[in-house]
């Protein structure tokens, strides 16, 4: 076990995180990518060690590369999320943290991860939701996607995330504001059920029929280098997923969170209970104060399970294919969640939106060819801007000298390869005090500091948590006596990477 908590050790670490990443030194390679993007997808995966979820395509994959246990995104919303990885910068460098701004808004000179690709010879190529977009109007409203990172436009699907009924509702519902001429924003998309069990073929949806154009691509690429990157909705609500996976599943084995209540001590403003959960047909009833009923916790857990095994059978679709045509030996196959999720933990409902455990650590599972450490658990702290500069690495390209993650390709091949990343760092805005304050996390191998800092007041809010006798972090110690000296030692490393950064949030 590292001892991270002096000061002048974490000053070290800091400091050297101040640096350029170093641009990859190999020959280029011939090495394709299969980009893999699962929409709020937290590590409840057989192989991250969960027992109720069926996870088998996904846990095989996990068989042939390297599953990063502590993986972390840099804020926990699926806009700034992705904005965030697929540039290698921070969301204080993009001003993005909110599902509005582009990337090219304060950053417009960015190359995202598929265009550093493209711009050496990839066939770069996005299929559904990689970049962010609203899939009830993915055309128009919302829609974040960047025509410079793809060699040829960003693919979508014609088929709805909605269930039969719920579609058909959802189609009556834009009627009748099409009629009444009202303006659709955010807060009005029309929606329709949070959960259904149809019984649909998988390419019934938008995802399955996503898999069914990955494959389609595939083939069409199959004698090219490419970049391939495919989104999934799924398991982002609704839940709604093919009867055959809510089959796979008994309500009566459901076993719900033993934590379903705020973290002692912890602020009430850094907690997010139902999030878009009360947007939908069947929830839009539940005044905010209320508590959800035993069933309806069951049931929402059943379609987060039903719809993360869905989107397994989606990834085993391509795999197979990616098998089938000879490509699996000289592709890059990255899989990951865009952040982390709550289902029912400190008593938030189908939301991210914090600066928890559960919000900002994500699945992360990275196979390349050849790789001796096949199977391998990596413990070690990684975060989602650590991610570009890797694959440009493996693959030989030079990465540009903006990027502020760390190449942690070396511990594919040896999991006990030096690492000098010893903390993850994370971000979330909350009102507090009537103000918009940007709460920042710095996460080491033990500990879990939040710190909040009102402007205009120069009051002081932390939290922290001690994994290592608290891993749900249900109880907040900064203000215990004992762990006074922690808490000024992690303070001090978050002002010394955010001292020089704005501090103006831009939503």
């Amino acid at each position: 076990m590292r001892s991270l908590f002096l000061v002048g050790s974490l000053s070290l670490f800091f400091n050297l995180y101040g640096q350029s990443t170093d641009t990859a030194k190999a020959s280029r390679t011939d090495y394709n990518v299969l980009f893999l993007m699962v929409d709020d997808l937290r590590p409840q995966l057989g192989c991250y060690g969960d027992t109720m979820v069926k996870t088998p395509h996904i846990d095989q994959l996990a068989a042939t590369g390297t599953v990063f246990n502590r993986a972390y995104c840099q804020i926990a919303l699926c806009n700034p999320s992705r904005a965030s990885l697929l540039t290698g910068l921070r969301p204080d460098e993009l001003n993005v943290y909110n599902l509005t701004t582009h990337i090219r808004e304060h950053a417009p000179d960015a190359v995202t991860l598929p265009q550093l690709f493209k711009n050496n010879g990839w066939q770069s190529q996005g299929l559904y939701k990689i970049f962010h977009l609203i899939p009830s109007d993915p055309r128009a409203f919302g829609n974040m996607d960047d025509t410079a990172s793809w060699s040829s436009p960003l693919w979508l699907p014609t088929k709805s995330v909605y269930g039969p009924k719920g579609e058909a509702l959802r189609q009556r519902k834009l009627d009748e504001m099409a009629k009444a001429g009202d303006t659709m924003d955010y807060s009005n998309i029309p929606r329709g059920f949070a959960t259904e069990a149809p019984t649909i073929p998988d390419s019934a949806l938008a995802d399955g029929e996503t898999a069914v154009q990955a494959i389609k691509v595939l083939n069409e690429l199959k004698d090219e280098r490419f970049f391939l990157a495919v989104g999934f909705y799924k398991p982002h609500l609704p839940f709604i997923a093919p009867k055959e996976y809510w089959d796979l599943y008994r309500a009566a084995d459901i076993v719900l969170p033993n934590n379903r209540y705020a973290p002692k001590n912890a602020p009430e403003f850094a907690l997010q209970k139902y999030a878009d959960l009360r947007l939908y047909e069947d929830y839009k009833h539940i005044p905010y104060e209320a508590e959800l009923t035993a069933t309806q916790q069951r049931e929402l857990l059943h379609g987060y399970l039903a719809c993360i095994s869905y989107v397994d059978a989606q990834v085993g679709n391509i795999l197979a294919e990616l098998d089938r045509l000879g490509l699996r030996d000289n592709t890059v196959i990255v899989l990951l969640g865009d952040h982390g999720f709550q289902v029912g933990e400190h008593n938030m409902w189908t939301t991210k939106h914090t600066n928890y455990e559960t919000s900002v650590r994500a699945p992360l599972i990275v196979a390349k060819p050849g790789q001796k450490a096949a199977g391998a658990v990596s413990d070690e702290l990684v975060e989602f801007v650590d991610i570009y500069p890797t694959l440009a690495d493996i693959c030989g390209l030079e990465a540009p000298a903006s990027l502020e993650g760390e190449n942690f390709a070396p511990l594919l091949d040896n999991p006990n390869a030096p690492w000098s990343k010893d903390f993850a760092l994370s971000q979330y805005p909350k009102h507090v005090d009537d103000e918009q304050v940007m709460g920042r996390s710095i996460r080491t191998e033990r500990y879990r500091l939040v710190e909040w800092r009102v402007p205009s007041t120069g009051r002081v809010i932390h939290e922290l948590y001690d994994h290592e006798v608290d891993p749900d972090e249900n109880t907040n110690v900064a203000t215990y006596p004992r762990y006074k000296d922690v808490v000024n030692a992690l303070s001090q490393a978050l002002h010394n990477h955010w001292n020089t950064k704005t501090t103006t949030i831009h939503l």
